[in-house]
């Protein structure tokens, strides 16, 4: 499909909707409590990990991550041919399937979103008081009961804000997208971003693309609102 075309724009709204928070959530979690639970070397090397994959800038990142999957030489490629996993994927080429470029772009997203959200929750669960948990076991409470009611309640305003916060992101998404795939192929890796770009820049339709940039903007506004709401109201808990 052209950039054109009627059918990208709820395509667009569909691969936004796909970039759901709650997949990097589900890793930022698992990796915030490995940080609780180790101990101090190991700890430090993970958040000094966490950090440089943070900090790195997302041309950079985009650059590295292309060269990884890249057909012919690609590291992952070469790796995952001796593994014999898939046979020989040496010359496959991710951005050419709609499938695989869009699972390049969201391990991208994922691998540069982790550390600021798994930090910030390790943060916040260090400042829950051993006391709760110690009388929480006495009582007889397992691991996960502990974990259920005790941890996560701590989290919950911490939780929703970095959700509203990567649904935000999410929103900003555009450089990791357009070096990899620039929207390809056929418009299966398009988001609002890449399809406003497109139409403004690609196409020269500056009146649709200026429309859809007020109506993401019009979009972002009430997040941010939920935003400063919820900020407001995990100060007043505090």
């Amino acid at each position: 499909a052209s950039a054109t075309s009627p059918t990208t724009s709820p395509e667009a709204c569909s691969r936004q909707a796909d970039s759901d928070p709650n997949y990097t959530l589900d890793w930022d979690e698992p990796v915030s409590q490995l940080l609780t639970k180790t101990g101090t070397v190991m700890r430090y090397v993970v958040t000094v990990t966490l950090i440089f994959a943070w900090a790195m800038p997302n041309v950079a990142s985009s650059m590295v991550w292309g060269w990884l999957f890249q057909p012919g030489f690609g590291i992952l490629n070469w790796i995952l041919t001796k593994l014999h996993v898939f046979g020989n994927v040496l010359n496959v080429n991710w951005t050419q399937s709609t499938v695989l470029g869009f699972l390049c772009i969201w391990l991208l997203i994922v691998w540069q979103a982790v550390p600021f959200i798994a930090l910030t929750l390790n943060a916040a669960q260090q400042q829950v008081d051993p006391a709760f948990f110690e009388a929480a076991r006495l009582d007889g409470a397992n691991e996960w009961r502990v974990y259920w009611t005790i941890t996560l309640q701590f989290l919950r305003p911490t939780l929703l804000l970095v959700t509203i916060l990567s649904v935000i992101w999410d929103f900003n998404v555009f450089n990791q997208i357009w070096l990899l795939t620039q929207g390809g192929p056929d418009g299966g890796t398009t988001t609002l971003g890449i399809y406003t770009y497109k139409q403004a820049f690609v196409s020269f339709n500056i009146g649709n693309g200026a429309a859809i940039s007020v109506v993401t903007t019009l979009l972002l506004m009430v997040l941010t609102s939920f935003y400063i709401r919820s900020l407001v109201r995990s100060g007043e808990e505090l």
